[in-house]
C-alpha cells in the first residue's frame, strides 16, 4: 500500500503529464497522454518500495520533460499543416495568410489610420492644419541691389530715403527694414534675437494682419512697437496672448510688445525673431537693409514676370542697377510641397526600379477580363493607400515632434515625402511583380533552374510557383535579348491534381 507521500507525489506527476498533454495537437493528445502514463508506471515500477526524495526528483524530471516533447510535436504539426494542400486549409486562414492580397490592403489601411490618428493628436500638426492661409497684398515687390555680389543684396538707408522722397511713377508705397543681432531683456533673462528695425508702415503696406494687436490708449505711443514672430511667441512666452502690452528692452531701448506676426512660407529675407517698428518721426539707422515696395496700376502693367530691372539714382546722381522681385500673394503650404515631392518621386522612380511587369503569359491560356480588372485594381488600391499614408506620416514627422519653423518643416516634409514615395512605389511595383495575376497571391518556393554557363544556349534563372496552382513565374538570372524580363506561365487543368482544393478557381 502506498504511503501518503507516495500517493501525493504520484498525483503531482499525473497532473504534470496532463498539463503537458494540453500543448499536444488535439488529434494526438489522448495517444501521447496514454504513452506518458505508461512510461510513468514503468519508471515507478523500477524504483525501490521505500520513499526517497532522490527518486522522486528523478521521476519529476522525467515528467517535466514531457513539455519538451509536447512543444516539439506542436512545431512538427505546424510545419506539416503549412505544407498540406489547400484542400485541408479553411477559407479564413487563406484569406488572411501572409501572401494574401487582402492582408496587404488591410495592413496599409491600418497604417493610414494610425498616421491619421497621430496627426489628430499631435498639437503641432493640428496647429498647422488649423492655421489660416495669410495671403499678402498683390503688387508687392522686394527691391534688391543687383550690383551687390553678396547673397544679402541690401540697399543702404540713405539711398532708400533719397528714393522715397522723389516722385514715383510705378510705386505708391515703400517700407524699409534692416536685421541685426540684439540683446533682449525678458525680465531676469537676456537673450540674443534677430531684430528687424522696420518702418512703421511695413505690415500695413503688405496687408498682413497682426494677432492680438492693441489699439487702445493704454499703449505708450512714445515707445516703439515690437511684433513678435510666431516661433518666439511660442518658445519664450508659451503662446500667452496676455504678453501683448508688456514692455521689454531691446538693446538700449525700451519697446512695447504690440502683437504677433502671422506665419507664412513666403517670409521676407533675414532670420527675424521680432520686428521693431520705428516711429515715423525717427530716421532709420544707418546701414543696409531691404526695401518692400507696392506697385501702382501702371507699375503692375510693366511687370509681366517675376523680376524686373529698375534703374535709380543715388544722392550723388550716379545710376544704380536695382532688381525688383515679385512677392507672390499665394502662400505655398504643406499640400503644395506634398504634390511637388510626389511628382519628383514618380519622375525618379524608373532610375531605381523597373516599371515593367513582364510578359503575362507564354502559354495558350489567357487570363479573364475580370482577373485582369482585379489585378490592376489591386495595384491602384495600393497606390491610393500609399499616398495618404505618406502625406500624414510626413506631417507627423515635420510638424509633430520637433519645434521647427515653417520653412524648415516644409523642407523636411519635402524630403520625407520624396524618399517615402520613391521607396514606397518601388515596394508596390516589386510586390505586384511577385503576385499571381490570377489569384493575387504571392508566388513562393523559388527553385534554381539551369546553369549560368549556358545562359545563351538555354534558359536559366529562378522559377517560383503560385500555391493556388494557377501560374509559374520565370525570372531570368541574366537578362538577354530573347529573355529580358520575367514571364508568367498559366498552368492548364492538367496541373489541377497537384493543387486540388478551394484555392484553385
Amino acid at each position: 500500500m502506498k504511503s501518503p507521500l507516495e500517493a501525493a507525489a504520484c498525483a503531482v506527476n499525473v497532473g504534470i503529464l496532463r498539463a503537458a498533454s494540453l500543448f499536444v495537437p488535439a488529434r494526438q493528445r489522448m495517444e501521447w497522454r496514454s504513452e506518458w502514463r505508461g512510461e510513468l508506471w514503468q519508471a515507478r515500477s523500477q524504483t525501490s518500495s521505500r520513499f526517497s526524495w532522490a527518486q522522486e526528483r528523478e521521476i519529476a524530471g522525467f515528467c517535466l520533460g514531457a513539455f519538451s516533447d509536447a512543444f516539439c510535436l506542436r512545431r512538427i504539426d505546424r510545419h506539416i499543416y503549412a505544407a498540406q494542400t489547400p484542400r485541408t486549409r479553411s477559407l479564413p486562414l487563406r484569406a488572411f495568410s501572409v501572401e494574401s492580397a487582402w492582408q496587404c490592403l488591410l495592413f496599409l489601411v491600418a497604417l493610414v489610420g494610425a498616421s491619421y490618428g497621430l496627426a489628430q493628436i499631435l498639437p503641432g500638426v493640428r496647429a498647422e492644419r488649423s492655421m489660416p492661409e495669410v495671403p499678402v497684398r498683390s503688387g508687392l515687390v522686394l527691391i534688391e541691389n543687383n550690383d551687390n555680389e553678396d547673397s544679402l543684396s541690401t540697399i543702404s538707408s540713405g539711398q532708400f530715403e533719397a528714393w522715397k522722397e522723389r516722385k514715383q511713377e510705378f510705386f505708391d508705397g515703400f517700407a524699409f527694414y534692416r536685421v541685426s543681432r540684439e540683446r533682449v531683456n525678458l525680465g531676469p533673462v537676456s537673450k540674443g534675437w534677430g531684430v528687424a528695425s522696420a518702418s512703421s508702415n511695413l505690415f500695413a503696406l503688405m496687408g498682413l494682419p497682426v494677432r492680438f494687436r492693441q489699439t487702445d490708449a493704454s499703449v505708450d505711443a512714445d515707445l516703439p512697437s515690437v511684433i513678435l514672430s510666431e516661433d518666439v511667441w511660442k518658445r519664450e512666452f508659451g503662446a500667452d496672448p496676455h504678453v501683448v502690452g508688456s514692455v521689454v528692452r531691446v538693446g538700449l531701448r525700451r519697446a512695447t510688445i504690440a502683437g504677433v506676426a502671422p506665419v507664412a512660407p513666403w517670409q521676407l529675407p533675414g532670420q527675424v525673431d521680432a520686428w521693431l517698428l520705428e516711429p515715423d518721426s525717427r530716421d532709420p539707422e544707418k546701414g543696409s537693409g531691404y526695401v518692400v515696395a507696392h506697385l501702382t496700376p501702371s507699375g503692375k502693367s510693366k511687370m509681366d514676370s517675376q523680376q524686373i530691372r529698375i534703374t535709380s539714382y543715388s544722392p550723388h546722381r550716379s545710376p544704380d542697377d536695382l532688381l525688383g522681385i515679385r512677392i507672390n500673394s499665394a502662400a505655398r503650404g504643406p499640400w503644395d510641397a506634398f504634390l511637388f515631392a510626389v511628382l519628383l518621386a514618380f519622375l525618379a522612380l524608373p532610375a531605381i526600379t523597373s516599371v515593367s511587369f513582364g510578359e503575362e503569359s507564354v502559354s495558350l491560356h489567357e487570363i479573364s477580363r475580370f482577373r485582369r480588372f482585379c489585378r490592376w485594381g489591386f495595384l491602384a488600391a495600393k497606390i491610393a493607400l500609399l499616398l495618404p499614408l505618406l502625406h500624414f506620416a510626413a506631417l507627423d514627422l515635420s510638424y509633430g515632434f520637433f519645434p521647427f519653423n515653417v520653412n524648415e518643416a516644409l523642407y523636411l516634409q519635402l524630403v520625407v515625402t520624396f524618399f517615402g514615395c520613391l521607396f514606397g512605389m518601388s515596394w508596390v511595383l516589386n510586390d505586384q511583380r511577385r503576385r499571381c495575376p490570377v489569384c493575387l497571391r504571392r508566388v513562393a518556393h523559388p527553385a534554381r533552374v539551369g546553369q549560368l554557363s549556358r545562359t545563351f544556349l538555354a534558359w536559366n534563372g529562378t522559377e517560383l510557383m503560385c500555391m493556388g496552382g494557377h501560374t509559374l513565374l520565370h525570372v531570368p538570372s541574366l537578362p538577354t535579348s530573347w529573355f529580358g524580363s520575367q514571364r508568367w506561365m498559366i498552368l492548364d487543368p492538367s496541373w489541377k491534381f497537384l493543387f486540388a482544393g478551394p484555392a484553385r478557381d
